[in-house]
This record gives structure tokens, sequence and C-alpha cells, in this order.
């Protein structure tokens, strides 16, 4: 079967978040729902359903953005464990018809059918069989593309949401190409968009025609790749979770409850979330060496600046003095700051079997105090300025794959 032309699905389920959040309280169906971190804080909208989005409430959208929208707007807040369950049981499900399963997010992933759909009378035949499953046994509606690779099924899978199911077979390619607008293509976002414009390229099948010299003097290297995404072209493999790159970073971030100036509850913060970078890097064996801090003022002007070591850190206490460097070398007196981030990157896996850490009882008293938090929860104990913490709200990262601890982030 090596001969044969390839088969990728993209299975995206429709407005995850939301359908879960009407499936568990029946009250909330038909009805324009956002569900977010605090319907009583500072979050943005992390989906909508589409009642909701028939009123052009959006994802990412703060919560007076889409009450301006949808005054009825039902603010539900999430409730991830929930969504990382059910989104865990349907890729088991998915996994009975191959074993090539990639996680794109919690609630979209690629299955490459290629070699199995014949088992089961066909790849649309397969699409049906996952339809009615997810609709039988969590109420919930999906939509799928089939094509011959990952960027064109993504393309499918998202043309006739919700509860679409679109095929397009290799011969069908340059016809949909041809007039299809650059932007509808995944990985083109709003400025390749619009440097694509200013070439007067608008279709894929501009795209696709344009000099591969000219785009990659343009782009860089990725010109090769945007020429043979117009041509609907992408030898991406579709990818077990378990074959993932591995991580480059780990960070946190939080959106203060109301805006502020004051340096200490700034600094409280940002230890907070320096101590749970600190924390998660030490739960996976990573340890990095470079520090970046982000903070967004009131008017949501963003700036980002960061800090390389010469030394690994896994400490949420080094972590904090490198971050409160950068705030202090990017704030600007006496505006107001709304989001405070920090992350570290350069990571390197299992350091303690390599080399010794600096301070050896330091990273014996971290193993202590994390066992204390993994049993009765985060911050059980903590240092004496964070007793006055403050939770933020709870969310999914995207790195979160299956067999991971549930990915509660703050």
């Amino acid at each position: 079967m090596s001969g044969l032309e390839r088969v990728v699905m993209h299975i995206d389920m429709d407005a995850f978040f939301a359908s879960v959040e009407q499936q568990t309280f029946p009250f909330l169906r038909g009805k324009p729902i956002g569900v977010c971190g605090d319907p009583e804080g500072r979050t943005v909208i992390a989906a909508a359903s589409y009642e909701a989005k028939r009123r052009g409430v959006k994802t990412a959208m703060t919560l007076p953005e889409a009450k301006k929208l949808c005054p009825e707007i039902i603010l539900v807040s999430g409730h991830p464990a929930k969504y990382v369950d059910t989104s865990t049981r349907i890729l088991a499900f998915y996994a009975a018809f191959t074993d090539r399963v990639e996680v794109f997010s919690i609630d979209e992933a690629f299955l490459d059918v290629t070699q199995t759909a014949h088992l089961f009378h066909g790849p649309e035949e397969i699409a049906r069989s996952i339809k009615s499953y997810i609709k039988e046994h969590f109420g919930l509606t999906c939509s799928v593309g089939i094509a011959p690779n990952k960027l064109l099924a993504k393309l499918c899978g998202e043309m006739h949401k919700p509860d679409g199911l679109t095929t397009v077979h290799p011969s069908e390619v340059a016809a949909l190409m041809e007039t299809l607008p650059v932007q509808e293509l995944c990985g083109i976002g709003p400025k390749t968009q619009e440097k694509l414009n200013r070439l007067g390229i608008r279709t894929c099948g501009e795209l696709g025609r344009y000099p591969e010299k000219q785009l990659n003097g343009i782009f860089g290297i990725v010109g090769s790749h945007l020429k043979h995404m117009g041509q609907g072209v992408d030898e991406n493999p579709v990818l077990p979770y378990f074959h993932e790159p591995a991580t480059k970073s780990m960070g946190h971030s939080f959106t203060l409850d109301k805006d502020t100036r004051d340096m200490a509850e700034i600094q409280r913060h940002l230890l907070q979330l320096s101590e749970q970078v600190g924390r998660r890097l030490r739960r996976d064996s990573f340890a990095g060496r470079t520090v970046s801090l982000v903070l967004r003022y009131a008017d949501f002007s963003t700036f980002i600046k960061q800090h390389s070591l010469k030394s690994y850190i896994d400490d949420g206490l080094r972590i904090y003095q490198v971050g409160i460097k950068l705030f202090k070398e990017l704030y600007q007196p006496p505006r107001l700051v709304r989001l405070l981030g920090i992350s570290v990157s350069g990571l390197v896996r299992d350091l303690k079997q390599t080399m010794a850490f600096e301070n050896a009882r330091a990273g014996s008293l971290f193993e202590s105090l994390d066992a204390v938090n993994d049993r009765y929860g985060e911050f059980s104990v903590a240092r004496a300025r964070l007793q006055e913490r403050t939770p933020g709200p709870r969310v999914i990262p995207p790195s979160w794959r299956p067999g991971a601890p549930t990915p509660v982030t703050r």
C-alpha cells in the first residue's frame, strides 16, 4: 500500500469549551455563552458558543468587548479538568482507526488514515463514525476535513462549520486553490497577508505561480514554503504526540485585577509567577538560562526584554530576581501595568543527572517543598510574601498533550 496517495483527516470540535458547558448545564443550551477565567475579573473569552459567535463574539476578546456586541451573553467560568477529560476520551476513540493521531490542540487533531481507511469502508465512513460517536457519547459536534495533506485537511475542516464534513480529492486541489484567498490558509496571518497583497498576491493561485526566487528575497527561506502552500503542497507528516519536538520554553502570565503602579503588588505577582515557572520546570526536570519578561500597560502596549545567565536555573527566586531587574529596566513610571509575564528558555533536561547544581541542599529542599504542594495543592507551602497572592484565571496551555497531568496554569 506504499503507493497509495495520502489521506489525512482534520477533526475540530465545534465551540468545544462552550459546547461542553452547554451539555453539562442544559439551561445554557441555545443561549449565547462565553467561557472565561473569571466572569467578574479582567480575563478574555476563551471560547464562545455559536449563538454568541453569530453576534460577533470571538476568542481572545475582552469581556467588555463581548458584552458590547452581545449584551445578553452569559459568562461561564471555565473548567479545564473537564475539557481535558473529554478531549482525552475522544482522542482514545480516534486511535481505533489509526495509530497516527497528532494532537494539534485540545480540540483539534490530525489523523493519517492512508494505510487503514480501506479497513473501515473509506475515510468518509470513518468521519461519519467519529461524528456519530462524539454526538452519542458526549452530545457534541465536530467538523471534519479530508484531504491529501494536513494543510488542506485543516482548510476543508473549517469550510462548513459547525458539524461539517468536507472532502477534497487530489484532482480537485488546483481548482480549489486558484481563487482561494491566501489568508484562508493556516499559517498566513495578517502581516504575511499584507506583504503578499503588496506584491499583488491575493489568491493561492497567484501565490503558487509567483517566482520562488522573489519570494525568498522578501521572506527568506519561508518564501519557498509559501509558494508550496499556494499550490496546496504540504509534505509534513502526521506525527503522534510522543514524537513532538522538545519543549523550548516554559512561562506564565497574569492579568492584574486592576491596572496598577503599586510596586509592592507588582513584585508580589511577579514572584508568584516566577515560583510557578520554577515549580513547573522542576516537575518536568528542566532548567534554563534565559529569562524573559513581558510587560503590558493599561493601553495594551506590550514590551518584552530578556537576559541570559551563565548557569542553568530552576529556582523561582532566581527567576524572580532576574525578572524584577528586567521589569525595572522596562518600566516607564507612572504608567499603569495591566499584565505581567515571565518565562524561561534555553532549556536542558535532566541537568541534575549530568552535573551538580550550584547548591545541592537547595535542590533537595525544592524537592521536599514540591512534594508537599503536589499533595496538598499549589502554594500550600510558599514564601511569606506570597501569603496574599491572587489566584488568577485558570487556562489550558497550548502545549497540553494526553498522558500529562491536568495542565492548569494561571
